[in-house]
């Protein structure tokens, strides 16, 4: 039996690649964006507090379609009923539909811009998410 794996699980593994480089990207912008909120509101006094700021606080609106993405992905590809590789596919197009970082455009294309132009972490990792998400006909 071949280790190699098949054509058709390259949708999937490239699915679960994608997410754990959008996990990565998540961390570094919630670190980048608690570091610009800090030098407006003072410091976060503790983890407990910047957990219901992320959750609550309009400042960091704009993360949470990522959040929602990234759980999305979770759920299908955890559920019980195998997913189909359009599904899979779907899913890494809303990755790369959501992640465009722009000067004009959307409040997270704008948000994703600006982090990436203040924080080299989060523009290499936006770079490999980016890569990870290209279509084999980029």
């Amino acid at each position: 039996m071949s280790s190699t794996p098949s054509s058709l699980d390259l949708p999937f593994q490239r699915l679960r690649d994608l997410r754990l480089a959008m996990l990565h990207l998540h961390k570094a912008l919630l670190d980048s964006e608690r570091i610009v909120y800090e030098q407006f509101h003072g410091r976060i006094k503790s983890n407990v507090e910047f957990f219901q700021l992320v959750t609550e606080h309009e400042w960091f609106d704009w993360l949470r379609p990522i959040s929602q993405l990234i759980a999305k992905i979770d759920e299908a590809t955890s559920a019980k009923e195998p997913m189909t590789i359009a599904e899979a596919n779907q899913l890494i197009e809303a990755v790369r539909s959501l992640l465009k970082p722009a000067q004009e455009g959307t409040t997270l294309e704008k948000q994703l811009y600006r982090a990436i132009q203040r924080d080299p972490n989060v523009a290499m990792l936006q770079a490999k998410v980016a890569s990870l998400a290209k279509t084999a006909g980029d």
